[in-house]
Order: structure tokens, then sequence, then C-alpha cells
């Protein structure tokens, strides 16, 4: 390795694990015979760069940063860099506060491809406007980070990105249309923030996207009708924000959807206008707390991989149709809150196959026959039915004198069981 390539490597490490570090025990250098764990080395030119760097508890013997760590200038030195991480490195919000450094990003822009940060809640700030100038960079990852302030639509001009993810962090505003652009995007997870405004029309640009995760932020408006161009989608997940205005019909196109959570929307509207026998692929599907109203479409009892439905406190009404025991694979199935009525035509061995994971309670006209079912195995929180009233069929000789008497008179008196 040339001399210039290992002091700046040490130096950058010192920054982050301490300066007692001095890399003595490497022999004959870090990509010899006794490598640190986390760095990985290519030959150019005949020499040993470093391509891989990863800081922080990631293997057993990997080292492991002080509470001041800092970013060094030598950093940017290593110029084959193609992926670089932290992981648990940064820890003090209050203490030792850092920031991820706003200058020298462009040096590295030539091969990094990997850029990472997971689970670093002393590292603050913004995200640095020239990380715009990692061109070739494919997985953006800012997990679980203390972050702030707006997603930078410079983000949308690194059209490479496989992956980009900005979960856990405190971002907030509206997701900018720039993404739109992301074309080759496989992964978009922007869940646990404070984003907030409706979904970008632009999001339909991300032809390539396989799962979409922006939950438990405060996004609000319309489901776009531009979200059924994602094809390739096989996981949707808006959950808990404040989406409304009823389901879009483009939701039928996701032909390749295997998970679709909404829940915790007040979206509104029923579920009749959805061909949900299009989306075949669907192994979870959660509706609830969304306002809903109607019926259960009996289109839903055709989703053979369904394992996992999801219909919890809406405004739901009607029966139940007693297909939906037909579904192979289900194995939970949450009814519960709703205004469901009548009688429920499930077997008890459907009750013993899903236990307490058939929720059915909170439907206050709704109730399951005694007769047909042991005592053993029923559904949970659901009142048996009454008893039909009958007409009693052995009558005493006087109350059929009674009976007789005042029938002629053009009166009738039933005695009836309970």
């Amino acid at each position: 390795m040339e001399e210039k390539e290992k002091a700046a490597l040490y130096s950058a490490i010192q920054g982050f694990v301490g300066k007692l570090w001095n890399g003595s025990d490497l022999y004959p250098d870090p990509c010899g015979w006794t490598p640190i764990q986390g760095i990985s080395c290519d030959i150019f030119d005949g020499f040993w760069y470093v391509t891989d760097l990863s800081i922080g508890p990631i293997h057993d013997n990997s080292l492991d940063c002080v509470p001041n760590a800092e970013f060094r200038p030598q950093l940017f030195e290593l110029k084959h860099l193609k992926s670089l991480s932290f992981f648990n490195c940064f820890m003090s919000p209050f203490k030792h506060p850092v920031t991820i450094p706003t200058r020298s990003w462009e040096r590295l822009a030539r091969n990094l491809e990997k850029l990472e940060f997971r689970s670093n809640p002393g590292l603050i700030g913004q995200i640095p406007s020239n990380f715009g100038a990692l061109n070739k960079l494919q997985s953006l990852v800012l997990l679980e980070n203390g972050l702030t302030g707006k997603l930078p639509r410079i983000v949308g001009k690194l059209t490479n990105l496989k992956r980009l993810v900005l979960s856990g962090n405190w971002f907030n505003g509206s997701i900018p249309d720039s993404f739109g652009g992301l074309n080759q995007l496989l992964i978009l997870d922007l869940s646990r923030n404070l984003l907030s405004g409706s979904l970008p029309l632009s999001i339909g640009g991300m032809v390539s996207l396989l799962k979409l995760d922006l939950s438990n932020n405060r996004l609000q408006g319309k489901l776009p009708i531009e979200i059924g161009y994602l094809k390739n989608l096989t996981l949707l997940d808006l959950r808990n924000n404040k989406i409304s205005g009823g389901l879009t019909n483009s939701l039928e196109e996701m032909f390749s959807l295997e998970e679709m959570a909404l829940s915790n929307n007040p979206i509104g509207g029923d579920l009749m206008g959805i061909k949900w026998h299009n989306l075949k692929n669907l192994v979870v599907l959660d509706l609830s707390n969304m306002g809903l109203t109607g019926e259960i479409p009996i289109s839903i009892t055709e989703l053979k991989r369904l394992r996992f439905l999801g219909l919890s406190d809406n405004n739901l009404t009607g029966n139940l149709s007693p297909k939906l025991a037909t579904l192979p694979n289900v194995s939970a199935l949450y009814l519960n809150g709703n205004n469901l009525t009548g009688e429920l035509q499930f077997s008890e061995w459907f009750y013993m196959k899903l236990g307490r994971r058939f929720g059915a309670w909170n439907n206050p006209n709704l109730c399951f026959p005694t007769g047909l079912i042991s005592r053993t195995h029923f559904p949970y929180g659901v009142k048996p039915c009454k008893e039909k009233i009958t007409l009693q069929e052995e009558q005493t000789n006087s109350d059929s004198k009674l009976y007789d008497e005042f029938q002629g008179m053009g009166v009738v008196t039933l005695k009836c069981d309970k």
C-alpha cells in the first residue's frame, strides 16, 4: 500500500476510534495478513487501495467509535472507495453531536457506490446538498439517525440508485417531485419521519420499484392514480398517515403486490369499486381503521395466497360470506369493530384453526348458531344467536278448546318458547 494511502486511512480511522489506535499490529498493512474487520482492498496499478470502509461494531473484532468521534478530511483522500458505512458510531446527540460533512464528497464521486449511516442518534443536521455529486451511488441508507430538515431535491438526480432508505429520522416537508426520476430504484423507504403533503404524481415514474414504505408520517391528500403504474411493486405500506379521498381504482392494476397496508388512514369510501381478484399475489391485506363503509366484496375470497386480512375498526355492514373460510392459506382474519350482521356460517374447524386470530367482536348484530359449534371452539367475543320463536306443538285438551273458540272469533293466541 502506498504510504499516502495508508496515512490517509489511519488518520481517518483515528478520527472515529481515537488516537490510541495507530495500526501497529497490522502486518504489513491493513490489506495484508492481519486486516481490520470492516476494511476491504483491491489492487490498482500494483498497489493496494481501500475500497470498503465500515466503521462501528459490525463484526466481533471491529473497531468501536469513541464518544467524541469525528470526520477528518483524510477520509476523502481514499479515492478508490466504493463502500462507506457507519453503524452505532455517533451516539450522543447532546454531549457530542456530529453533522455530516458538507464538503469534499465530490472527491469520492468517481467510485462510491454505497453510503450508509445506520443507528447513529448523535448524527444530526441535514443531508448535504453535495450528495448530489455522488452520481455512481447505488445505495444511500440513512437509517435511524437524528437527521432533520427537508429532503433535498438533488437526491432525485442520483439516477443510478437502487436503494434509498431514509427511515427513522426527523425529516419534514413534502416528498420532492424529483424523486420520480429514480427509475432504477428498487427500494424506497421514507417511513418513520415527519413528512407531510400529498404523494407526488411523479411517483408513477419509479417503474422499477419493488418496495415502497411511506408509513408513520403525516402524509395527506388522495392516493394518486399514477400509483398504479408501479407494476412491479410487491410491498405498498402507507400505514399511519392522514391520506383520504377513497381508494383509487388503479390499485387493482398492481398485479405483483404481495403486501398492501393502508391502515390507520381516514381514506373512507367502500371496497366494492376495486377488482380485488386481479391482485392474486396478495399475502397481506391490511385495511383496518380507514373509515370504510358498505359490504365486504365477494371477490376478496378469490385471493388464494392471502394469509392476513385486516378489516377491523371500520363501518362495514352486511353479512359475512362463508366463502372467506375457503381461503386456503388464511391464518388471521380481523373483522372486529364494524356493523356486520347476521349469523356466522363458519365451521368449528375454522374457529379452531384461527383461534383468537379470528376477530369478529364488537359487531353488535353479529351472532353464531350455538347448535353447530362446541363450547370449546367458537368465535371469541361474539354472542350466540337467540333461539327462534316457535308454536308449541303439544296442546292440552283445554288449550285446544280455547284455541278453537278464539279461532271462531277471528282471534288466535300463540304460546311460544323463548
